[in-house]
């Protein structure tokens, strides 16, 4: 692998909020070997001057769906798997252009995905996978349309398909199995659905989710193999329940009260927003395909999006940073940080994609930062975004250079 020395670096440091001019950077073997403000002797077989421009840790987006291909979740479950795959091959490849060198998949990428971005055969950020989310009968990954029986036409545990972001289960010992597969099958975290949702056809958004001893039994088969749950939750008594069963990360989470925000604190679970998917689904939904009751329930959410950050702010709650975009508004991944810092200013934006990211995946000192032995993860851009946050926005444009792993994905130096 070719080492690299980055010299005349402005090193954004995420936990101090600032940026480390005249800095130069040492990367050999996939790590960050030294970073110094002195120049630095190496036999490195590459140097590249950087002129000032910021070099920064790659961004982590802890809520995605790689294989989230069209907007409308319950048709794209009926795809045949090789157009779903093969869809989501751009849609990775434009995360990392964007600057996303890691992203947490919420439902539907599986360990294939991995194998092919680790071996090369499609270009991408670094994976971690949920594999299929597990929701109950109704639940937010019910994609089946309503009708006065429910057959066995829905698709079958045990042939995947490809579009479908979740898998339905019922009761302790369906959930324990569903759990077990989908560990078995590569995932590196569980995701359940603890309350209603908006893409999903059936389930009002204040509906509870899974019952205590089912979400109990389903942290207790991730402990099991040293990993942790995630949940899709909107409403405060939602979020509440699984918090207290265990629980480490809320996704969305949007109607959240200082009580509950209180509770997450105290019991160290962090909560990963998802404001641009809202905005998204609001204006562009209906022209791509999003069904007429989704629509409908995008409002009670997107409104208390933007307090919600507040009332997590204040109650000291960790944020990590998502997008859930879906389809065609995959495109406005980046806008996220937009919408954060209006409210939270742009040091703790970017620390939500950096440092807290890293924390939640359990990798802090490897994801997120600049610092030796640290994997070589890192991003430069033609801007200060502690200053102005926009030269992380579009499709990269004013992103220079993408380097994964210590090898370089994109560069236009």
């Amino acid at each position: 692998m070719e080492s690299i020395l980055f010299k005349n670096a402005a090193v954004l440091d995420v936990t101090r909020g600032e940026l480390r001019e005249a800095h130069h950077v040492l990367v050999e073997n996939g790590l960050v070997k030294e970073v110094s403000d002195r120049p630095l002797q190496s036999a490195a077989s590459r140097v590249i001057d950087l002129g000032g421009k910021t070099l920064m840790p790659g961004l982590i987006d802890l809520h995605v769906h790689v294989v989230a291909v069209q907007l409308n979740l319950s048709r794209q479950v009926h795809m045949p798997n090789v157009l779903v795959t093969l869809r989501s091959v751009p849609i990775m490849r434009s995360m990392l252009r964007r600057g996303f060198t890691t992203v947490r998949d919420a439902g539907g990428a599986g360990f294939p995905h991995k194998q092919a971005i680790e071996s090369g055969l499609a270009v991408g950020p670094r994976l971690f996978v949920a594999g299929r989310a597990l929701s109950q009968t109704g639940g937010h990954g019910d994609m089946r349309a309503r009708s006065d029986y429910l057959g066995e036409s829905a698709p079958c545990a045990c042939c995947v398909r490809v579009g479908a972001l979740a898998r339905v289960a019922d009761g302790v010992d369906e959930m324990r199995r569903a759990a077990r597969e989908e560990l078995q099958m590569g995932a590196d975290h569980l995701k359940i659905m603890a309350s209603g949702g908006v893409a999903s056809p059936t389930d009002p958004v204040g509906a509870y989710g899974y019952a205590e001893d089912e979400v109990r039994a389903i942290v207790e088969e991730a402990r099991a193999r040293q990993t942790y749950v995630m949940a899709h939750a909107y409403t405060a008594e939602a979020i509440a329940r699984v918090v207290r069963w265990g629980v480490r990360t809320i996704e969305h989470g949007n109607l959240v009260d200082a009580p509950t925000a209180k509770l997450m604190a105290e019991m160290g679970a962090y909560v990963v927003p998802t404001l641009v998917t809202y905005e998204a689904l609001a204006s562009e939904g209906a022209q791509f395909g999003l069904g007429e009751e989704s629509v409908a329930k995008i409002e009670v959410v997107r409104k208390a999006g933007l307090h919600s950050l507040e009332i997590y702010r204040d109650a000291g709650v960790k944020m990590g940073f998502g997008s859930d975009l879906l389809g065609p508004s995959q495109r406005l991944q980046s806008d996220e940080f937009r919408i954060r810092a209006e409210v939270l200013g742009n040091a703790a934006t970017l620390e939500s994609a950096t440092t807290t990211a890293a924390e939640v995946l359990g990798l802090t000192g490897k994801l997120g930062c600049i610092q030796p032995d640290a994997w070589a993860d890192m991003i430069v851009v033609d801007g200060n975004p502690l200053k102005d946050i926009s030269c992380l926005l579009g499709q990269g444009e004013r992103i220079l250079l993408v380097m994964k792993g210590g090898e370089i994905q994109f560069e236009a130096l």
